[in-house]
C-alpha cells in the first residue's frame, strides 16, 4: 500500500483556540482565524494578547507576539515571530480587517501601540 504524505493543516478557528489556550497560560480566546492553506493562525484574546500559530508535526507550534509583530502583505497578514523554530508564519489571505474583528472592541485601552496609530 501506497502512503500518501498528508500536508499538516490546521484545521479550524477552533483547533487553533485550542492550541492557545492549551500553550499560554490565562489564554482567553475572543476570535481566532486560519489561514486559506491551513499553513498559519491567529488567535486573539480577550486581553488583546496575540497568538500565532504554525503546524509542526502532529503539533501545532505557538508562540505569544507583540502587535507589531504583524504586517499586512498581499498574500495576507505575515507575522515575525522572533522565534528560531516557527520563523515567519503567513496567515494566508486574511487581512487587516480580518484581524481587527477578532480583536476586543476595547483594544485601544488594552494595547497601548493601538492607541498612538
Amino acid at each position: 500500500a501506497v502512503r500518501r504524505k498528508r500536508i499538516a493543516r490546521i484545521a479550524s478557528p477552533e483547533e487553533a483556540a485550542e492550541a492557545a489556550e492549551q500553550a499560554l497560560s490565562g489564554f482567553d480566546t475572543q476570535g481566532a482565524v486560519v489561514g486559506a492553506d491551513g499553513g498559519g493562525a491567529l488567535a486573539i484574546d480577550r486581553a488583546g494578547r496575540v497568538a500565532v500559530m504554525k503546524r509542526a508535526g502532529k503539533r501545532i507550534a505557538v508562540r505569544e507576539v507583540s502587535w507589531s509583530a504583524l504586517r499586512s502583505t498581499a498574500g495576507g497578514i505575515l507575522i515575525d515571530t522572533g522565534a528560531r523554530e516557527l520563523g515567519e508564519v503567513l496567515v494566508a489571505g486574511v487581512d487587516a480587517l480580518d484581524v481587527r474583528r477578532l480583536a476586543p472592541a476595547d483594544l485601544k485601552r488594552l494595547v497601548p501601540e493601538f492607541a498612538r496609530g
